[in-house]
This record gives structure tokens, sequence and C-alpha cells, in this order.
């Protein structure tokens, strides 16, 4: 019953939204985070300026108002200092090894511009490889591995769109940007990790060709390597109701039903697949032997050790030998 709900939402949708009406939907969604960004050259470096618009703090609260109806464990971060806090510690945190990021005023923030183009260019531009893939997906398991400034919880995203992943063919490296978005707090984090791997993949689900689609989001999902997480994403694998599905009409691009739902069960099965063949590959390892002990020098071996046993058991008493003396 649910999934014929779904259909009949979806089917609904697509006759109010033509497939030309998704750029422009997807353009508004955008313009909700409310943030202009601009490029600029400053001491022989590009940077990117990022500022948050005066009337930004009501255009986020309005989409947090639809996302909580909507019962989407995402938020837009409405508060400008909030958003400045958590966008530059979020850009040290994952690139500040090469880059840099600043607060310049109180609605504006300046980070290095990155080299690389987003993994949505290098799709749309018919350029998106393995490599590519691959290198997404280390990125996206070094930085779920990271813990934000004063919190215990490892950090997501919360918008892992392949807008937001760039990729340096120079170094062959990834890196994450754009983080105006967080999970709501008491989302687990099996859940939060699995909700950006699925954010990533439903960008390619409607786009990539059929030939490629399978085999992209198993090397993506290889990369990245964590069973736990990609069991958890197995579950979410699946096209809501309600008021959810605007939103995930718009994560996919307006893309048909039965093409989202064809991939995306053949999704589920790869990573069945994946997770079988693990555990078949950690049950082939071969283990230590548990009789194994470490020797040291004077140690007797287990032959010597038990012949010393036998010889005091078999005497008559512990001072006494076992043979009596040889007569003459």
């Amino acid at each position: 019953m649910p999934t014929q709900q779904n259909e009949t939402g979806l089917t609904l949708l697509q006759r109010f939204i033509p497939d030309g009406f998704s750029h422009a939907a997807t353009s508004f969604v955008e313009s909700l985070k409310s943030t202009r960004s601009r490029k600029k050259r400053r001491r022989n470096r590009h940077v990117v300026v990022k500022r948050r618009n005066i009337y930004g703090k009501r255009a986020a609260d309005l989409i947090n108002f639809y996302l909580r109806l909507a019962d989407i464990p995402i938020r837009f971060l409405s508060d400008v200092r909030e958003w400045r806090r958590w966008e530059v510690g979020c850009f040290r945190m994952l690139n500040g090894d090469r880059f840099r990021a600043s607060v310049t005023d109180l609605r504006t923030i300046s980070l290095h511009k990155l080299p690389g183009q987003s993994l949505w260019e290098h799709m749309k531009a018919g350029t998106l490889n393995r490599q590519i893939l691959r290198a997404a997906g280390r990125e996206f398991r070094r930085a779920h591995d990271q813990r934000p400034h004063r919190s215990k919880e490892p950090w997501s995203h919360a918008d892992a769109s392949m807008t937001n992943v760039i990729y340096n063919p120079k170094s062959g490296r990834a890196r994450l940007i754009d983080f105006e978005i967080v999970h709501v707090e008491s989302l687990p984090t099996l859940a939060r990790h699995a909700d950006d791997l699925r954010v990533f993949l439903l960008d390619m689900v409607g786009t990539v060709p059929a030939s490629q689609w399978l085999p992209f989001a198993v090397s993506f999902l290889r990369a990245y390597g964590n069973r736990e997480v990609m069991a958890e994403l197995r579950k979410q694998l699946v096209v809501p109701g309600g008021l959810a599905l605007i939103w995930w009409s718009v994560r996919t691009n307006f893309v048909k039903s039965a093409q989202v739902k064809r991939r995306l069960k053949e999704l589920r099965a790869a990573i069945t697949r994946l997770q079988t063949h693990s555990a078949d590959r950690a049950r082939q390892r071969r283990r230590p032997s548990m009789t194994c002990q470490v020797k040291r020098a004077g140690m007797p071996i287990a032959k010597s050790r038990t012949r010393a046993i036998r010889e005091m058991a078999k005497a008559v008493s512990p001072g006494m030998p076992r043979r009596l003396p040889t007569k003459r």
C-alpha cells in the first residue's frame, strides 16, 4: 500500500512539475540558502567570498519549517553567527592543511578557492570516472572520522551533493566544501553518514548512463569502505512519501520515478553483494593459532616440560628418585 501511495504522489508531482522546471526548482532551493558567493583575487590567490543576505534568516527559517513538517533531518543554519562559525570551522578542519578560511565581517567570510572542478561539472561534461569517485569515497571516509571542535560526535556534511565535492586532477584528491546545512542533533551517527552517501549518489541516479550507474556507485562505496554505514545506506535507498517527496524529487533532479526505483533496487542488491564478499574475505583470512606462544631463551619446549611432569608423578616421593641405586 505505501508503494502505491508513493507512485501516485510521484505521478501527481510530475504532472504539475514538467521536466524543464527542474532547473528552476533546484535554483530556488539554492536561493533559500540565502548566501551569495563571488570569486576574487587577493594577494595572488583566488578566494571565494560568501556573504549572508539581510533576509537570509527569514528564508532559512521558511525552509526549516518545511523540513520539520516533512520530517527531514537536516536544517539550514539561519543564525548568521552560527553559520560563520560552522562554515569556517568545517573548512579549516577538512582543508586547513593547505587552504585558509577567515571571517571578514558580521555577514561575510572568505575561503581559499580549491583547485579543480566539482564532480557535478565532471558528470555534466562526461569526464566523471571511477578514479574520481574513488577519491570522493576516500574523502568522505576521512571526513566522517573527524570530530568538530568541542564535539564528541563524528562530523557529517548534511548537504553532500556532487556540487560540493571538488576534485583536483593534479593531486588526485577530492575535497568537500559548502557547509550551510547541518543534520539534526538527535540523528544517530550511522544515519547521518549514510544520508551523506545517499545525497551524493542521488545526484548520479538520473544523470549518468545506465551502463555506468552501478559501476560508478560501487567504486564510490568500495573506496568509502565502512560496512556499517553501507548497511544503513541500504535501508535509506527507498522513495519516501508525503511532503518529503518534494525534497526527494529536488535531490534526484525530478527524474522519473521508474528509473529511480530501478536503479536504487540495483544498488541495494550491489551493497548486499559487497557486504557478503567482505564477510567471506574476513573468514578466509588466516588467523593466528591459539596454541602458539612466544618462546624465550631457557624456556623448555612442550616435550621436555611433559617429561619432567611425568618423572615427578612416577617418583615415590618428591625427594626420592624414580630408580633405586644400582648394586655393585
